[in-house]
Parts: structure tokens; C-alpha cells; sequence
């Protein structure tokens, strides 16, 4: 896989490339995805690997990852595909909206993104990549909700960023 992420500035206009172990160590700005897939009152949320770097055994949205393109849609689907199992056609999928955040995990380990947070509309089956994702699960919005306020620990730093507004989202269709 390439190592190399796009680094961005506040407007996520793209200035150059970067490592990933840069980027984390630094911090770096870097373009992000978060893929949410939803089925009527339900949104399909995965527990990361604990063997992941960073966040490991935390629950997250359906699928999270760095594109490699510019399009970061096309670069979504890819990542459904590997990391959970499931192929979705890229019209299936939209961008919601983006944020940036920055998250200290460790000494020398940060996540400085620029987040594309994208939505689509999913009722098929998945097959987890154990490197990836640990479980995964179809939680009930407002049951998540709930949690989210009662738990948070138990959920990765963007996900409680973006979550309540996918939720709203789904709410409101």
C-alpha cells in the first residue's frame, strides 16, 4: 500500500505529500475520510483492531481511512471493499461534510486531520478484515446516542466529532 498521504492546509487544498509516520509524529495536516453506511434507524459502526497504533478496540464508523487520489470517493469505496468486505457503487455515496481535528494519543502520535465525512444508504452483508476492524455491529441511532454521552471512552475522537451529525442527518430523512 502507498505510505504516502496527502497533506493539506486549513482549506484542505493539497500542498504536498507526506508519510504516514510523518504525519502522525509531527503532527501534519492530512485529507481523512469517515464513511458512515446507514439502514433505516441504523447505522453500521465497527471496533477497530486493538492491534491498530492508535485507537485500538474503540468503536468508530463503518469505515475510516486516508485517500490516496483526489478522489475521495472513488478512494472510499476501495477502502469499504478492503477493510469491511462490502462493495458499494461510488454514486451510492455522498460527502455529508468535513471538519478538522487534532488528537494526542501518545508521545509522538497525533492525528491532524481534515475530515470528509461521507454517507450512503447500505442493508447488504460485510466480512471484517481482522488486521482492520475487530466486531462489527448495526447500532440503533438513538441507542448510539445515548451511549455516545454515557461512554464516550468507548468510541475513537472523530467518531464523537462527527457522529451526532450523521445522526442528525438520518434523522431528518
Amino acid at each position: 500500500m502507498n505510505n504516502k498521504l496527502i497533506a493539506v492546509d486549513i482549506f484542505d487544498n493539497q500542498i504536498g505529500t507526506v508519510s504516514k509516520e510523518e504525519a502522525h509524529k509531527k503532527p501534519v495536516l492530512h485529507r481523512a475520510f469517515s464513511v458512515f453506511l446507514y439502514h433505516d434507524n441504523k447505522i453500521l459502526i465497527q471496533r477497530r483492531a486493538f492491534s491498530k497504533y492508535h485507537s485500538g478496540g474503540l468503536w468508530a464508523n463503518t469505515c475510516c481511512s486516508h485517500p490516496r487520489t483526489n478522489d475521495i470517493l472513488a478512494d472510499a469505496k476501495q477502502r469499504l471493499s478492503e477493510e469491511v468486505g462490502i462493495v458499494v457503487e461510488k454514486n451510492s455515496l455522498s460527502e455529508l461534510y468535513s471538519f478538522t481535528y487534532l488528537s494526542k494519543y501518545a508521545e509522538n502520535l497525533y492525528e491532524y486531520e481534515f475530515d470528509h465525512v461521507i454517507v450512503g444508504e447500505y442493508d447488504g452483508s460485510f466480512a471484517l478484515n481482522k488486521d482492520e476492524v475487530e466486531e462489527m455491529r448495526w447500532a440503533d441511532i438513538n441507542e448510539l446516542a445515548t451511549d455516545i454521552v454515557k461512554n464516550p471512552k468507548k468510541y475513537a475522537t472523530w467518531f464523537l466529532i462527527c457522529a451526532p451529525k450523521v445522526i442528525e442527518y438520518i434523522n431528518k430523512k
